[in-house]
């Protein structure tokens, strides 16, 4: 059993690994409020471009663009595959990062001809290891998603598509369903079902029609340029909230954690504390009554004598 001096060392050293614990916890939920608040702010905007793509579709009957499956049931596209995963920077945030290379993994495995384009330090350090080659690594922090950036990843796999280099495009990121559960997920980013931009309910038709320059064709792709850079902002914004979220849970349970190692500690040294004060007392008692006896029996050698 440890000695009091060696509980007591151990005691402070889980006090000071929970403050670092706390300070964590209140860093990530201020990050995830800022991060909300951003999405929030650019949300209407997409769902602005989701609605007209819907209006280009409703109004102009039968559009062709490579950017979404034929409807004449052609066969869906087989060749190469592009994968956009989504990591967190460093670890301490529980199984996010597990999760969304487990999705990614699972793709990879299923059509080992993808080619994965990689965000956040954790996810391009854990491929290196396992020797899975990454086509691109963009090398900024997940830690500060913005809408730049993801305008730069999605010019680089528009290209890609554009190009025939790719025949679909996959984006693995964390999806918060509420505050309680995030899940990671597989999502196809393209080409697109027609029927993702059909309401279930639906519009009154247009009485006047739309012109379109310098076509309807031209206006789709610049319109679905835009909505794929939203996707990615939102998917970048997502996993990060989900990031934080999972990270102040962890320091939530390290902090109860360290709570509940705390209170053992302190029962064990007080326990180890009474005992040294008892053994203690003990020992002075046990002292106190030799030398009484020995004074005892001196006093009793002497009377003979005289």
């Amino acid at each position: 059993m440890a000695n009091a001096k060696e509980i007591k060392r151990h005691i402070a050293s889980i006090r000071d690994t929970r403050k670092i614990t706390s300070a964590m916890y209140l860093i990530a939920s201020t990050k995830l409020r800022k991060a909300k608040a951003e999405l929030d702010a650019t949300r209407p905007y997409f769902n602005a471009v989701r609605g007209e793509i819907k209006r280009i579709f409703r109004t102009a009957g039968k559009v062709q663009s490579r950017y979404f499956y034929p409807e004449d049931g052609e066969p869906a596209p087989h060749g190469t595959f592009a994968c956009l995963v989504i990591t967190a920077d460093k670890g301490l945030a529980g199984a996010y990062n597990q999760n969304a290379i487990r999705e990614a993994e699972k793709l990879l495995s299923d059509h080992p001809d993808t080619k994965l384009f990689v965000v956040g330090e954790y996810g391009r350090r854990y491929f290196e290891q396992h020797g899975i080659p990454v086509e691109h690594s963009f090398l900024y922090t997940a830690q500060n998603p913005t809408m730049q950036r993801a305008r730069e990843i999605a010019a680089i796999l528009l290209e890609l598509f554009d190009l025939g280099r790719v025949e679909k495009i996959y984006v693995v990121y964390t999806d918060m369903k509420n505050g309680l559960s995030a899940d990671a997920r597989t999502t196809r980013l393209l080409p697109f079902h027609r029927a993702q931009f059909f309401s279930d309910t639906e519009e009154k038709a247009v009485s006047i029609p739309f012109e379109f320059t310098p076509s309807v064709g031209a206006v789709l792709d610049n319109v679905i340029a835009g909505y794929v850079s939203g996707f990615i902002y939102s998917a970048l914004v997502d996993s990060f909230c989900c990031e934080q979220n999972a990270r102040m849970r962890a320091m939530d349970s390290a902090n109860r954690n360290a709570e509940k190692l705390l209170a053992e500690l302190s029962a064990e040294y007080n326990r180890v504390r009474q005992t040294a004060i008892t053994q203690e007392i003990t020992e002075v008692t046990a002292g106190a009554k030799a030398q009484r006896n020995q004074q005892i029996k001196r006093q009793a050698e002497e009377v003979p004598n005289r």
